[in-house]
């Protein structure tokens, strides 16, 4: 058990939880509720992430790091970023830390603005239904051809954007995913901006971006009853409705919340569709000891190429179906599939 001096300095650096992350993780950025990182050796990236606030899920300065498993408290943080070893030294830190003096954080407004699921909302709902619009074009780039049950998925002709690099222009036309927690209540938004020229991403960097409280949840496509597919990307998993199309679909955005992502009640078996890349590697093999841990059973769908609409824009939705039946339960193939009498 900690001491009742561990126990304080732990609460008192909760209370200051994003300044700590500011001054320890700098490569981070706020999102929603957390401070996201790539990792402690403060790599850019989303895959280590720490509660800022308190919630239901836990008190402030919890950190968990999707990719590895590691987890700990803000003094955790403070010993592997300064490298001690010596407990003393580690209160030495952290005490020095909470007396120096500093300038509160002001965060931009659009920022506060951006980041909350009511700003998802009004976009969401600003937004049009896909048909017939740049958004179904760019789909079909990509041999996204059946969208079925894909009311997650809208359209913006006008989309602001803020690019990284220098940009005279404001807004894009732009896809917007309903990002939604297990309930159905929208919590999030994702955009990719696209190029009326060519119906394909907007060249601006990001092309892609999401907004509000994110993990946990996901892009939703159909209705869960006891089996799901999960996967990265929007377009990766929508490759697999190609093939499967009447396969409950969600699409967690990124590996880091992949592996965050919260299961549904009463699900029993679920498809892990696989980016041929380290983080979703890992992101695979972190979900899959997190679903078994449960009693749900998880199964990999591993693609051919780097990810699955790569498969498909390479080869076609036969091919897609052929590398998909041999990893399937045949029951599900079954209940599923376009083809319900191939093996």
């Amino acid at each position: 058990m900690p001491s009742p001096e561990v126990s304080d300095l732990a609460y008192r650096l909760g209370r200051e939880a994003e300044a700590v992350c500011r001054h320890y993780l700098s490569a981070g950025q706020r999102s929603g509720k957390y401070w996201q990182v790539g990792n402690i050796q403060n790599q850019p990236g989303a895959s280590l992430y720490v509660r800022l606030v308190d919630t239901r899920a836990g008190v402030a300065g919890k950190w968990t790091d999707a990719s590895t498993g590691e987890h700990g408290d803000l003094l955790d943080i403070i010993r592997l970023r300064c490298r001690l070893s010596r407990f003393v030294d580690i209160v030495d830190e952290a005490r020095a830390f909470l007396a120096l003096p500093r300038q509160p954080v002001v965060t931009p407004p659009n920022r506060i603005k951006g980041a909350s699921p009511d700003a998802a909302c009004r976009l969401i709902s600003a937004s049009q239904p896909l048909a017939d619009t740049l958004a179904i074009e760019y789909l079909h780039r990509r041999k996204l051809i059946d969208l079925s049950h894909t009311t997650a998925l809208r359209f913006h002709p006008n989309c602001y954007v803020r690019p990284r690099s220098a940009s005279n222009r404001a807004a894009w036309p732009a896809m917007i995913a309903a990002v939604t927690d297990l309930d159905g209540r929208i919590t999030g938004a994702h955009r990719t901006w696209l190029d009326p020229l060519t119906a394909d991403k907007a060249p601006i960097d990001p092309p892609r971006k999401a907004m509000g409280h994110l993990l946990g949840n996901a892009v939703r496509l159909g209705a869960v009853d006891d089996v799901l597919a999960v996967g990265e990307g929007i377009e990766t998993i929508l490759s697999l409705r190609q093939a499967l199309p009447t396969l409950p679909l969600a699409a967690a955005l990124s590996a880091a919340h992949l592996t965050a992502f919260l299961f549904p009640s009463g699900l029993r078996r679920l498809y892990i569709a696989v980016d041929r890349d380290h983080a979703g590697q890992r992101a695979r093999k972190a979900l899959t000891q997190r679903a078994m841990a449960v009693g749900i059973e998880a199964i990999p769908l591993l693609p051919r190429l780097g990810d699955f609409n790569e498969d498909l824009c390479r080869f076609d939705a036969d091919q897609l179906h052929a590398t998909l039946v041999e990893q399937v339960r045949p029951e599900d193939m079954g209940r599923f599939t376009r083809f319900p009498n191939r093996r």
